[in-house]
């Protein structure tokens, strides 16, 4: 049950975040109407990579991602942060003032680059099973397909002949890959697949690290978590874990065990939710957020040695984002990258 003053500060945060637009999320709470809980999947790759395909998932830089131990998401805690969510500056709206997760927290989260090439791809592949079959080594289906299920990646990749040859060791190293981006990493709001764009890029694995993976994992974050301000939206994609391991250790309050060991990456603090406690409702994470958000932040840099006190981290990408514009939201000493057109 809420009071008369938890009542009018939720009403305020609405107002303050809504900005006249009734086509956000934070509308609900000035109307106090039903709240939403979005739904969202997250597919861990269940196996762990051959010891003969580990050396090639670190040439192509995705050697801390496949440490990534996935956890159970709380829901109504990512959509209370959505509440929150404002478009226009990609920032959450706090009472103490605007925060983003940033380049720093992918690299030490999730352990991926974030310097590099822009991470880009062709939408329509003519030749599918062509490209597979040179890549992977077969392919699922004859004909025209745009996806890789996740079962048809695992039922070929998860084991490997004992005298396999280098060309197999990289066909499963792209596949393994491939099952990480689009179940972990970049998943959709619905489905078990992954497209095909991101095969062409695994090519040369070598080369295969010089792209700004960290980037592109961000930037489908921010796009799902502007696409899910839309009240009428009850799905999200994007890296979840990444979103949720972030407010927690940004707003340790959210916790029931706030100081836990530094580990790398460090989403892998909650792999066994020792720390994450009980899950509230939307209206108990909403009030949790209004009320303890002005003494709880911790706006240093992420991990021991992070940035000083008063400041959000800074970035350190060298090409960040298909586009970058540099906004400066209220709030916030330094300027947030504003992700165009990914």
């Amino acid at each position: 049950m809420l009071n008369k003053r938890s009542k009018e500060d939720l009403q305020q945060m609405g107002s303050l975040i809504d900005n006249e637009n009734k086509g956000h999320i934070s509308s609900n709470i000035n109307e106090m109407i039903e709240y939403r809980v979005l739904r969202g999947r997250i597919y861990s790759v269940g196996f762990q990579p051959d010891e003969r395909v580990i050396p090639f998932l670190e040439l192509a830089g995705f050697g801390s991602a496949t440490l990534i131990q996935t956890f159970d998401l709380r829901y109504d805690l990512i959509s209370a942060l959505i509440e929150r969510w404002r478009p226009e500056t990609h920032t959450f709206y706090l009472s103490c003032g605007e925060c983003t997760i940033t380049l720093e927290d992918v690299a030490v989260q999730l352990g991926l680059p974030i310097d590099g090439n822009v991470v880009t791809g062709v939408s329509s592949i003519s030749s599918p099973a062509l490209l597979c079959y040179e890549l992977l080594g077969r392919f699922p289906s004859e004909g025209k397909f745009a996806t890789l299920r996740f079962s048809w990646l695992k039922a070929n990749f998860e084991h490997l002949p004992n005298i396999a040859t280098e060309l197999e060791v990289k066909q499963a190293t792209r596949g393994y890959i491939m099952h990480l981006i689009g179940g972990v990493l970049m998943p959709d709001s619905h489905g078990s697949e992954v497209s095909l764009m991101y095969l062409p890029l695994l090519s040369n694995l070598h080369n295969t690290r010089s792209y700004s993976w960290g980037s592109a994992v961000l930037a489908t974050l921010y796009r799902e978590l502007c696409r899910t301000t839309d009240p009428s939206a009850m799905d999200i994609g994007g890296c979840l874990i990444l979103l949720q391991s972030w407010a927690l250790y940004r707003m340790p309050f959210l916790a029931s065990i706030s100081h836990q060991p530094y580990i790398f990456p460090l989403v892998n603090r909650w792999s066994t939710n020792s720390g994450i406690g009980r899950s509230y409702t939307v209206p108990i994470y909403r009030l949790m957020i209004e009320n303890y958000s002005r003494e709880g932040v911790a706006w240093e840099g992420a991990g021991p040695g992070g940035g000083g006190q008063g400041h959000v981290a800074g970035y350190r990408a060298i090409a960040p984002l298909q586009q970058v514009q540099m906004v400066a939201p209220p709030g916030l000493a330094r300027p947030c990258f504003d992700p165009i057109g990914f």
